[in-house]
């Protein structure tokens, strides 16, 4: 999965309309609540495969950091 087919799915996964790009702080998006990160949760365990805790989740400060837990890198 490339950063750009990332964000798309992670503007779906959030259902917000703020433009993300990687070195966005989610601190900086209103729609970053704890809704989304369920939504995370469930979307990196169920469709990508990954088993992520919900401590991870919390603790990722940008974009980039989900991207880097979603992708294992």
């Amino acid at each position: 999965m490339t950063a750009e087919e990332f964000i798309k799915k992670l503007v779906d996964v959030m259902d917000t309309e703020a433009d993300l790009n990687l070195s966005t702080k989610l601190s900086d998006v209103e729609d970053w609540d704890s809704l989304s990160m369920v939504s995370f949760f469930s979307f990196c365990n169920s469709t990508l495969g990954k088993k992520l805790t919900p401590e991870q989740i919390k603790s990722a400060q940008t974009v980039e950091d989900l991207f880097n837990l979603a992708t294992g890198k």
